[in-house]
């Protein structure tokens, strides 16, 4: 289990940046907090497994291809291809801004999957394999809203500090009743989301859509259309999985 516990520890490094790619040996043990001795045996194994990747020339470190062939084997179980992604294009095209679908993992929510608009000059850039608190953001909301009661108070306890728990499971009780969650300004100042959840067949939650938007010059129309929008498509994409 050690062994596991540490080359986790090299790979959340390895995956951690969003501008840097590869790695000194060096920078991974400062960062790791691994002496560089056991860097080189793992750093080895792991690379053999194509967990790693090694650059001739300098010598660094970057994440394998092994994580994509796995990322893209998992993302074919998520109904992506036949049923939710086409119908994010089309929520794209008619918001005219990025939208992306996220999926509940424990306490966290993962950002599975992003379109953007490329006639919007501004967007909100939202890494793909983001890991977000589920009490942070419109779409982790909309998620919990709907979870079953026991989950929903498991995390919120978790999470929200006690002196704030009622006053956010009121606003989770509106979530649910509205159909939609929002958010203003939680991670990136100036901007906001609307989410709206999307069940399978057995009408259990499986994830949220939401819409992403700059707040600059966005009147109450046009937000009132955007939630219209997120809430439509999710009911769209809902009843595509079979849900009731």
């Amino acid at each position: 289990m050690q062994t596991i516990d540490r080359a986790m520890q090299i790979i959340k490094v390895l995956a951690g940046s969003d501008t840097k790619r590869w790695f000194a040996i060096s920078e991974l043990s400062k960062e790791s907090e691994l002496p560089i001795s056991t860097l080189h045996r793992l750093l080895q194994s792991m690379k053999q497994h194509g967990l790693i990747q090694q650059d001739l020339e300098t010598k660094f470190y970057s994440m394998g291809n092994a994580w994509l062939q796995y990322g893209l084997q998992m993302y074919d179980t998520f109904d992506f291809v036949a049923q939710i992604r086409p119908e994010l294009e089309k929520l794209m095209h008619e918001v005219e801004e990025s939208v992306y679908f996220s999926k509940p993992i424990g306490l966290e929510s993962l950002v599975v999957e992003r379109i953007d608009c490329l006639n919007n000059p501004i967007r909100i850039y939202d890494q793909l394999g983001i890991r977000i608190p589920l009490n942070i953001g419109a779409a982790n909301k909309v998620m919990l809203a709907h979870m079953p009661p026991k989950d929903k108070l498991k995390i919120v306890s978790s999470l929200v500090p006690e002196n704030e728990h009622e006053a956010f499971l009121q606003l989770l009780r509106g979530v649910q009743k509205l159909g939609y969650g929002e958010s203003h300004g939680e991670r990136t100042p100036g901007t906001s989301s609307v989410a709206a959840p999307i069940f399978n067949h057995q009408n259990e939650l499986i994830g949220a859509i939401s819409v992403g938007y700059v707040n600059f010059n966005v009147t109450e129309e046009r937000k009132s259309f955007l939630i219209e929008k997120v809430i439509e498509f999710g009911l769209r994409i809902s009843r595509k999985l079979g849900a009731k």
